[in-house]
């Protein structure tokens, strides 16, 4: 990561949040704002690659700077970092594009454990964050007709590590428990994401429930 968006009013906050993007991308360039305005203008100014972003600002919301960094420069990916773990903040700020969603709460290790995951194409979302996602698909899935879902063939072997995404276990972690490398865990689901024609572990939950797995 190069160039980062630092987006948060609290100065103490701020200050432990920079030394941790510090930590786990050494030599970027952090850009920090206290406000959605300036958040807005740095935008206008700097490509930025990433950009850590607290919901509740002075002067507005947090996703309407994920939701311009999208439009502008949908190649950065947003990860939101926050206090609130509820829907009413939660799904908007992943409709608007987030590709994470940290809680302030959380251990500084784990936060910059999770940062560090990105480099590997794994969405930063905290367990319980995780947990919120599978449940609000699972009471949205509807029954359909049979006849209109593509049918998807995976291995036992996927199932196993699809159920295990979906229910937010790491790749690490997955592997721990399956007996196999992170490595491999990876290339299975690279190999799933493609079958099922998803790219984030939401749409997978969302998958592993119209499956079936979780009443297995």
């Amino acid at each position: 990561m190069n160039n980062i968006l630092l987006l948060e009013d609290l100065p103490e906050i701020r200050a432990w949040m920079k030394q941790l993007v510090l930590q786990v991308f050494p030599n970027s360039l952090i850009s920090e704002a206290a406000r959605v305005h300036d958040a807005r203008e740095l935008i206008t100014a700097v490509k930025f690659d990433l950009a850590l972003i607290d919901l509740g600002l002075p002067d507005g919301s947090g996703v309407d700077v994920v939701a311009a960094l999208r439009e502008s420069q949908p190649e950065a990916q947003s990860v939101v970092v926050t206090i609130h773990d509820d829907d009413d903040h939660l799904f908007p700020a992943l409709q608007a594009g987030a590709f994470g969603y940290l809680l302030k709460e959380q251990a500084r290790e784990l936060i910059a454990e999770q940062l560090k995951r990105m480099s590997q194409g794994e969405p930063p979302l905290s367990p319980s964050i995780a947990r919120r996602v599978i449940s609000y698909f699972a009471a949205q899935a509807r029954p359909q007709d049979k006849h209109s879902m593509p049918h998807v063939s995976l291995t036992d072997r996927e199932n196993e590590v699809l159920l295990r995404v979906a229910k937010g276990f790491t790749l690490p972690e997955i592997g721990v428990q399956l007996n196999l490398s992170r490595h491999t865990i990876a290339d299975y689901v690279k190999q799933i994401y493609r079958k099922l024609n998803v790219s984030s572990r939401a749409e997978a939950a969302l998958e592993a429930q119209r499956l079936g797995l979780f009443r297995r």
